[in-house]
């Protein structure tokens, strides 16, 4: 009786199966000394060696802690914000200035990682071409720089600066997707019954009442379920944005986990560390999921499983 339904499944199950469920057996590498030569299967068994040397680098402590400095900064920011945004775009009444302020918010997501944060470094510095953020914050040409200089101070060089970075990298993200995450929460609100806003009005509710008793209890659900899907990936910052922006200048606080694995290996061809780095990431990014997951299903009835 189900099969059609398991017909429009299947196509979906073979996906997973290939490029989810299968990729993992190269997991093994993790305790292998692996060369390509040799194989996953001829390679040597090394056991915990590469996750040892991993814990005893100096590399280690520093991408743990820019990793989780940045990641939290931006949870923190950047996970609010989609919900303020929500709430006061279903309080405009003006339709005409409601649909231009979501359309410009939404724009930036739009725009391509390398066009906000320049391209490859070594084709930057041949070409001249650079990205949005180096064009806004260069010290001599940019255009934060001008506005500045207009006031009488100088701007510094911020994309060189290692306190800097975590401010450039979280808050150009909130610029960029804080319009488009709205959209859920936006959607969320609209689904509300429209005759709990009139016994509100009856009961005498202003706006700010019908916002506290109406739209952030509509929206607790959907926010927990992003909280925890969030806290899932906490050590699992962005690779592609990081990179782009990190320079010799900003290594200390640009330095994280997932360009750390890139480095090893797939430019210093050290295979095994990568691999062990990755699923060490990963197994982190599994606790706190199912810890949070744990905690919000104790504390309210909303929860992934």
């Amino acid at each position: 009786r189900s099969r059609p339904l398991y017909l429009l499944m299947l196509p979906s199950i073979i996906i997973f199966a290939l490029f989810t469920y299968y990729p993992m057996y190269g997991i093994v590498i993790a305790f292998k000394n692996f060369t390509p030569a040799e194989g996953i299967m001829g390679s040597s068994w090394a056991g915990l060696k590469y996750f040892k040397q991993y814990f005893n680098s100096y590399q280690f402590g520093l991408t743990i802690k820019n990793t989780i400095i940045i990641s939290l900064y931006t949870i923190a920011v950047t996970f609010p914000l989609p919900v303020i945004m929500g709430l006061l775009v279903n309080q405009m009444k003006a339709q005409k200035f409601k649909k231009f302020f979501q359309v410009s918010t939404y724009l930036p997501h739009f725009i391509s990682l390398v066009v906000i944060c320049g391209l490859i470094k070594e084709f930057t510095q041949s070409t001249g071409l650079a990205g949005m953020l180096i064009l806004f914050l260069s010290p001599s040409t940019g255009i934060i720089a001008k506005l500045v200089g207009l006031l009488g101070f100088k701007l510094p060089n911020l994309m060189g600066s290692a306190k800097a970075f975590p401010h450039i990298y979280v808050w150009s993200e909130a610029w960029q997707h804080v319009g488009w995450d709205s959209i859920l929460y936006i959607a969320t609100l609209s689904s509300v019954d429209p005759t709990l806003y009139e016994a509100a009005t009856m009961d005498g509710a202003n706006k700010w009442h019908k916002m506290i008793h109406i739209d952030v209890p509509a929206l607790l659900p959907t926010a927990t379920i992003m909280f925890i899907m969030r806290m899932g990936s906490v050590m699992s910052v962005g690779f592609e944005k990081v990179y782009l922006l990190q320079n010799t200048l900003n290594s200390t606080s640009s330095e994280i986990i997932s360009t750390y694995v890139y480095k090893m290996g797939l430019v210093s061809s050290q295979y095994s560390l990568s691999a062990a780095i990755g699923l060490f990431n990963n197994i982190i990014n599994l606790i706190l999921l199912l810890a949070v997951n744990f905690i919000s299903s104790k504390m309210s009835d909303t929860s992934l499983i």
